[in-house]
């Protein structure tokens, strides 16, 4: 075990762990959507989880560092907040928020996230951008909410992990990114009705059961 000190609070952490995780598991919460203790290789695709640590110039991904000796990490100042608050408006600003009628509302990790930067689930600085379709319904099982979903990775992630290959994957790019399933009509589709690993770990009820 190894000592590191974030936010003036030493804690012993095991050599080569996370940070993000370290940081979590001592209860000192940084915002993240797409980290997944699974992953050897972290995507830090959601951009929420940015530290600042002494000696370098820059904030930097928490899920993405190992943690060595006498590191010292800073998880509340100006530049860490701007960047996540920035990430999170853009998050929102492709977002239909609709809580009332989601099936996520109250355990929504947005709805956290926003709560813990001070940040409104409709803020003003940017306009809107949604997709033409709210819902998506090519699947025999599965309904997918492009304008809920934030492209987190986690349900591609956990259906590959149970089943070895993936049912589904990103698909288009940019602002036209979606969550697209393939191979409705195969024979081992019928998994995914036994299954909803993918529904249950999505964060922001953007995969439902028909």
């Amino acid at each position: 075990m190894i000592k590191i000190t974030v936010d003036n609070q030493g804690i012993q952490v095991k050599e080569g762990a996370n940070l993000l995780k370290a940081c979590l598991e001592h209860e000192i919460y940084i915002p993240n959507l797409c980290y997944m203790d699974m992953l050897e290789h972290p995507p830090a695709s959601c951009r929420l989880c940015f530290v600042e640590i002494e000696g370098r110039a820059q904030p930097v991904p928490s899920c993405q560092v190992e943690v060595v000796e006498n590191m010292v990490v800073k998880t509340d100042t100006p530049a860490v907040r701007q960047l996540q608050q920035t990430a999170l408006e853009l998050l929102l600003s492709v977002h239909h928020v609709d809580c009332g009628h989601c099936p996520a509302n109250k355990k929504c990790e947005l709805q956290k996230i926003a709560r813990f930067l001070k940040v409104g689930l409709k803020p003003k600085r940017l306009k809107t951008f949604l997709k033409d379709q709210e819902t998506m319904g090519d699947h025999p099982f599965l309904n997918h909410h492009p304008n809920r979903c934030v492209l987190c990775g986690k349900c591609i992630q956990v259906c590959r992990k149970t089943h070895g290959v993936p049912f589904m994957d990103f698909a288009d790019r940019g602002f036209a990114t979606i969550i697209s399933f393939y191979g409705p009509q195969r024979p081992d589709a019928v998994l995914c009705e036994q299954c909803l690993a993918c529904v249950e770990i999505c964060p922001v009820g953007a995969i439902t059961l028909k």
